[in-house]
């Protein structure tokens, strides 16, 4: 993990980070005032009269096309400033990434919002943000500078809660990524919070029994419980939205600013999600590495 802490990489990985999020805003806009297909071509025009939904939906597309240059001109600066060979391969992945999404929205807008391709095009842009996540904690000082190991002996291990907190909080994604896009009722979409919640509480009272102690792990539970808990009430806001604007002839204020902002919120928590997942792997070795550490320590010679 030793590498040289480059500053402006950082900053900038950060900064994709804050704008991956003013993306997320744009796009729940897009769904939220029914805006999807305002601009019925791909790409488009560069500047198509602003009418109607045409605002949201070419603002959407203009921040998610600044992203993508972005994205490429931080994969140059980890080229070209980091010494981790793993790190450049990543971010020229992230910048495949941006890629794919593209080429997924052209077919979102193709296909005219068929074969789920709109959930699938939610769904990948938050693999898109984890790895621009990723990016900004590995540039970062806590990144690259040497920090003291956290021995894990509980069961099951604490890189598993973590990445099964992570998978958890990703389904729910999809599941309220399917029924924004109405292609699946509210229920699972429900269901799945109330299972979120089972694997917040596990993966929180794992952290807090064995690492009560690390300053870092403490505050990534507190904040897991807090952003959730959050999460959990916007959820129930948003839909009291729904149901009380139900019969409105257009989507009402109250409804889009709260769905738009559980949206961004859903994403925020998975990102989250994602951070504990490295935070654990950073910080914890795992049975195997601390077993192979201990045979090299007898080890004659």
């Amino acid at each position: 993990m030793a590498s040289t802490y480059n500053p402006g990489v950082y900053k900038f990985a950060v900064f994709v980070v804050g704008w991956t999020i003013l993306l997320f805003v744009a796009g729940a806009l897009v769904t939220s005032r029914d805006a999807a297909l305002s601009v019925p071509s791909w790409p488009g025009p560069v500047m198509p009269p602003m009418v109607g939904g045409v605002f949201y939906e070419h603002s959407h597309r203009m921040i998610a096309g600044a992203l993508g240059v972005f994205t490429l001109i931080l994969a140059i600066l980890v080229w070209t400033k980091e010494e981790r060979p793993w790190l450049r391969w990543f971010s020229a992945v992230a910048v495949a990434g941006v890629v794919v999404q593209a080429i997924v929205v052209g077919q979102v807008v193709i296909r005219l919002l068929h074969y789920w391709l709109p959930v699938l095009h939610a769904c990948f842009a938050q693999m898109v943000f984890a790895a621009a996540l990723s990016i900004a904690v590995f540039t970062s000082k806590w990144g690259v500078s040497d920090r003291p190991q956290l021995e894990d002996s509980g069961s099951p291990s604490i890189r598993f809660l973590a990445t099964l907190n992570a998978a958890g909080i990703y389904l729910q994604v999809i599941l309220g990524a399917g029924f924004r896009h109405k292609e699946i009722p509210i229920w699972p979409h429900m269901a799945g919070a109330l299972l979120v919640l089972g694997i917040v509480i596990w993966t929180a009272v794992a952290l807090r029994k064995r690492f009560g102690s690390s300053p870092e792990l403490s505050r990534a539970r507190v904040m897991l419980h807090a952003t959730f808990g959050a999460q959990f009430l916007l959820g129930l806001a948003a839909y009291w939205s729904r149901l009380t604007t139900v019969d409105a002839p257009q989507p009402m204020p109250v409804m889009v600013y709260l769905t738009v902002i559980h949206t961004v919120f859903g994403a925020i928590l998975f990102a989250f999600s994602i951070l504990i997942v490295l935070m654990c792997y950073r910080l914890v070795p795992g049975r195997r590495e601390v077993g192979a550490e201990a045979v090299r320590q007898v080890s004659p010679g």
